[in-house]
């Protein structure tokens, strides 16, 4: 099962990766919060249908309460990344957003007393690294806006922390139709808020560019990446999950490279090795390491 969560997992990083450049397509029609607010919106449908015909299980308050506080940790990560955004540049927001591979090991350590193996901890600084020659070009300067995006990194590594949490003791559908539901109204609430609804007529939703992204992102990113996330995540560590999902921009980089013909440069590509290796790294079996260090002192 532990194999079975992992490609599933590397599917979402694919999917999330892969929809990269269907978002920054979309975002240029509708402002960021009031697209995910629709996409969320949309994405809680298609849950909340599969969930009254389908599921038989009732909604509890502890239920809705784990539900709401995933979603919270969610919408903060997407809120924190658009206001960053603003200050700084995609390819900062990127490597700061992966960072989360590093604060996982130690939030789960902190939260769920979860001591991370040493495989995990050389895999994660090695993704880390490869992050940092993916995306950051040489641009080390710091900004408000890397901060924000720093905050959206946490919240992102609190969600997988606490999808482990949850993730055990509740049904996945219902689970993650809350959150989904919970992103949404957020999403809908502060759009109206801090974004201008009069800048953006109802036509642009006629748009066949808006409604293709709308709904791909609602039913793969959204819908099946949070379930499979849910779903799944209670059978592997939430270290590694974060290591899986440092391969998202690797993903995003091949897709841009496919579909807007957008050439890796040598660091780029470096980069992506070192995720790569990262990953390999964290499945190498511990016990080799221990015989080696017995060897030595024996």
């Amino acid at each position: 099962m532990k194999y079975k969560a992992d490609i599933s997992l590397l599917f979402v990083a694919f999917v999330w990766g892969a929809t990269f450049v269907v978002v920054q397509n979309a975002i240029a029609f509708l402002p960021p919060l009031l697209f995910n607010g629709v996409r969320f919106a949309i994405a809680s449908i298609l849950l909340w249908i599969w969930v009254f015909i389908f599921e038989r299980k009732p909604l509890d308050k502890q239920l809705i309460r784990a539900g709401f506080i995933l979603g919270i940790w969610l919408c903060l990560g997407y809120a924190f990344q658009t206001i960053g955004l603003l200050y700084t540049t995609s390819s900062k927001a990127g490597f700061i957003t992966g960072l989360n591979v590093v604060l996982v090991p130690f939030l789960s350590f902190m939260i769920l007393k979860q001591k991370p193996s040493l495989n995990a901890v050389v895999g994660s600084v090695l993704a880390t690294c490869g992050l940092y020659f993916l995306t950051i070009n040489g641009d080390m300067s710091m900004n408000k806006g890397d901060l924000f995006v720093f905050l959206c990194a946490i919240a992102f590594a609190l969600h997988i922390v606490s999808t482990s949490i949850y993730a055990t003791k509740f049904s996945a559908v219902l689970l993650t139709t809350v959150q989904v539901q919970t992103v949404s109204i957020i999403c809908f609430i502060c759009s109206y808020l801090f974004e201008d609804w009069s800048v953006v007529p109802l036509s642009i939703f006629l748009k066949f560019d808006v409604w293709v992204a709308l709904l791909i992102t609602a039913l793969f990113a959204t819908t099946i990446a949070f379930f499979i996330q849910t779903h799944f995540q209670q059978y592997t560590s939430p270290t590694r999950v974060a290591l899986i999902f440092a391969l998202e921009p690797v993903f995003a980089a091949l897709t841009a490279y496919i579909w807007n013909d957008e050439r890796l440069q040598q660091a780029a590509l470096f980069g992506a090795a070192l995720i790569l290796l990262g990953m390999i790294f964290s499945e190498l079996p511990q016990h080799i390491w221990q015989r080696k260090k017995s060897a030595r002192l024996s």
